[in-house]
């Protein structure tokens, strides 16, 4: 029995996913978690063999709180889910050393096999996805300048920025036109939207 950990912060995506697993008789959901900071704590707890981790988990990112996760319990693998194949997102994960990567529109059966390849320890990487991460090439920005960018995206002004980072709105203005800049956006709103499209936040 292949015992799984299910992050995922959507609830009728959730119930769907774990639905489908149990109508696989090897596949067993022992815990499911909304929130990536939650993923470390519950796997600590029920010991799974793959962790299937959303991608945009609230509080911690999915890949972030994977690579936590694979340095406390390296015997767990994982399996990262995403609605959309962003190109800086599987280049992250990959760097991140997640051995599987798949798209949330993949076909149940697909799922299925992909937990039970990852559990045996193979890599399960989408071939387009991978040749589409290689192609975009790394994020140009910095982690400072894309913090900056991540929290513009979210409404937050120069000076909330600046206060949260211990900077001067100075500072965080010239971030973000570093982040303008290497991204060759015409301006904020459309430095976020190649950023995010890129998958570099």
């Amino acid at each position: 029995m292949i015992r799984v950990l299910l992050a995922e912060d959507m609830h009728m995506i959730r119930a769907a996913l774990t639905a489908l697993l149990r109508l696989e008789s090897d596949l067993e959901v022992v815990a499911e978690v909304t929130r990536g900071d939650e993923i470390v704590p519950a796997a600590l707890r029920v010991r799974p063999d793959v962790a299937i981790v959303d991608i945009d988990l609230p509080v911690l990112d999915g890949i972030t709180a994977a690579a936590h996760l694979r340095e406390v319990l390296p015997t767990c693998r994982i399996l990262v889910l995403t609605a959309m194949g962003q190109p800086g997102q599987v280049r992250r994960a990959l760097s991140a050393g997640i051995e599987a990567f798949l798209v949330k529109d993949a076909p149940g059966d697909r799922l299925a096999d992909a937990i039970r390849r990852t559990a045996a320890g193979l890599r399960v990487l989408d071939t387009e996805l991978v040749a589409s991460a290689m192609e975009y090439g790394e994020s140009p920005l910095t982690p400072r300048e894309a913090t900056v960018l991540r929290e513009t995206a979210r409404g937050a002004s120069a000076e909330e920025i600046a206060a949260r980072l211990h900077l001067s709105a100075g500072t965080v203005r010239n971030y973000l036109t570093g982040a303008i800049t290497k991204t060759g956006a015409r301006n904020k709103i459309d430095a976020i939207r190649i950023a995010e499209d890129a998958g570099w936040l």
